[in-house]
């Protein structure tokens, strides 16, 4: 069996268009519909509709409304989708197949069309000036990517589990995803990139219309903190922070990296304990890892 989790927050009529256009090509899977909104239920615009709907009692963020979706699936894998996807064909079943056929996959991800139909889904990391940083791969040929896009992927639940899922240190929203994968290639497995695969998703659709820009910014500025401490290697840290200082005097009169670095210094013993944890699954140093993407 096949599992589908879409978490979802607010923007209803957005999720059931797109629920209703990709029914179609669901067909056998069992959908798990998350509502991460406690303030207002979904249960009598989906009671007709064939799906499991869970409804969280508080906001848990992106990570934490995955989590919950999963540990309600019965798949193998699971197919996560963002309630603002559509899925043009069933194609995925293509890279399910392959999933199958290599038990070292974590994950694969799908290409993307963009609102202005560009198309995204394949990226690179890399270390530059003591920060991790990513961006859009150069390509968009099959291959391994940075990591599996929490937007629109396939994923081993066996593997999701056995990593911890989704860390929740990032919520509400950004770098989850990126902090999954690369601790799935730490760990020794494979984040895959099929173009295969495409499907319709405008990013930033549902964050930018309940989240303010500055708010945004903060967080994202705070999660790429999170995850180079709770993440890299001592040796790539000692770059990090003999940079960090003239970073922040450089910054200062920025309050998005300001408030982000504070923020993230708030939850250090947090980061440091999910740090020792973590890090006793991985079998690839950083080195090993970002060598692949160059």
């Amino acid at each position: 069996m096949i599992s589908v989790v879409v978490p979802a927050y607010k923007n209803t009529t957005m999720l059931l268009n797109n629920l209703k256009h990709n029914l179609k090509y669901l067909k056998g899977a069992e959908i798990i519909i998350v509502n991460d909104d406690p303030a207002a239920s979904i249960q009598s615009e989906l009671k007709h509709l064939p799906l499991t709907l869970i409804e969280n009692q508080q906001n848990l963020g992106f990570a934490g409304a995955v989590n919950v979706g999963f540990s309600h699936a019965k798949g193998q894998f699971v197919l996560l989708l963002n309630s603002d996807v559509l899925l043009h064909d069933d194609s995925w079943k293509k890279a399910l197949e392959r999933m199958e056929h290599n038990e070292h996959y974590f994950a694969i991800s799908f290409a993307q069309r963009e609102a202005d139909g560009s198309i995204v889904g394949k990226n690179t990391i890399y270390w530059n000036n003591g920060f991790f940083l990513h961006k859009k791969a150069a390509d968009m040929h099959a291959g391994p990517t940075g990591w599996a896009e929490g937007g629109s992927c396939l994923i081993n639940k066996k593997t999701f589990n056995m990593l911890g899922g989704f860390d929740e240190i990032y919520t509400p929203f950004y770098w989850e995803d990126i902090d999954l994968s690369y601790r799935a290639w730490k760990a020794g497995y494979t984040v895959y990139f099929d173009p295969a695969v495409l499907v319709e998703h405008h990013h930033e659709s549902t964050i930018g219309k309940y989240f303010k820009k500055k708010r945004i910014e903060r967080i994202a500025q705070r999660n790429q903190f999170i995850f180079i401490w709770k993440n890299i290697d001592s040796t790539f840290l000692a770059g990090h922070f003999s940079r960090l200082a003239l970073f922040l005097a450089v910054t200062i009169v920025n309050p998005v990296t300001t408030v982000g670095f504070l923020s993230a210094l708030l939850r250090l013993p947090a980061i440091m304990h999910k740090r020792q944890t973590q890090r006793a699954l991985y079998k690839l140093s950083d080195s090993a890892v970002l060598e692949k993407f160059q």
